[in-house]
């Protein structure tokens, strides 16, 4: 007599649990690499797997769609931890001090001095590629004109010079690191603070030297030494106003001025 299949409890395809789990894992893995590599093109390796076994090929494709949600998230958070240095841009806000400057008085031959002072200044650097950026350049001091020829209400004139310049920095290795060179041209406006006194303006450009220490992916400290050169009008009267005249008249084509200056920098 034919005996028939036992549908009820069927028999297990491999008795033995681990000789099964050995057989059934390179069918998992394999269909997982084939739907997270080309699924389009090999959809029929994919239906055969399957066939083979139904459930656990359902459960390989889970886990396979579940592992490449969860890895996007972090290769987007990667890309975005720091900016690249081919098109790294800046802003930094600096404090330091400025010295040096000086004229001659035309009509006594004497020493025009600017005095020393603090200054401070803001620079938007613009990345152009992996070492050099465009950098937009304000600065400003406060200082005072002395000279012991001057009278005792003449004396300590005080100005604020506004320096306006655009130009650039170069990075020895990359833009964001280590050293760099820096240089611009613009403008000079020396404002007087006695009433009265018309400002003036001059062509002015600087020249320097730096150094930039990362704090983190979007911070970093810089350290310049900056050099001001400042075009003069041979013998011209300046800071003149109303009835009170003109406060000096110098003799010289430039006034050349030191600066050093620590900055902190956000990057962007």
């Amino acid at each position: 007599m034919r005996r028939l299949p036992n549908t009820a409890n069927p028999q297990p395809r491999y008795p033995n649990l681990s000789i099964a789990r050995a057989v059934q894992l390179p069918q998992i893995l394999l269909a997982a690499y084939v739907l997270i590599s080309s699924p389009r093109e090999d959809l029929k390796i994919i239906n055969a797997i399957s066939r083979l076994d139904a459930p656990r090929f359902r459960a390989a494709r889970a886990a396979a769609m579940l592992a490449v949600l969860m890895a996007a998230p972090m290769q987007y958070a990667h890309s975005q931890t720091a900016p690249s240095a081919a098109n790294e841009s800046s802003i930094t806000v600096y404090g330091g001090g400025r010295f040096g400057g000086g004229v001659k008085d035309s009509t006594t031959n004497s020493t025009i001095d600017l005095a020393n002072g603090s200054s401070f200044a803001l620079a938007v650097d613009i990345g152009l590629d992996s070492n050099t950026q465009l950098e937009l350049f304000y600065s400003q001091q406060n200082t005072a004109l002395t000279s012991g020829a001057f009278s005792s209400q003449a004396n300590n004139i005080g100005l604020t010079l506004h320096n306006y310049q655009i130009g650039g920095t170069n990075f020895i290795e990359e833009v964001g690191r280590g050293l760099y060179v820096m240089g611009g041209l613009g403008a000079t406006t020396a404002k007087p603070e006695r009433g009265g006194l018309n400002s003036e303006t001059f062509f002015s450009g600087n020249l320097g030297v730096g150094w930039m220490v990362r704090l983190g992916p979007h911070v970093g400290l810089r350290f310049e030494g900056r050099g001001y050169g400042i075009l003069l009008n041979n013998h011209s009267s300046l800071f003149c106003g109303g009835t009170a005249g003109c406060a000096v008249a110098i003799r010289g084509n430039g006034l050349f001025q030191g600066e050093v200056l620590a900055g902190l920098s956000a990057q962007f």
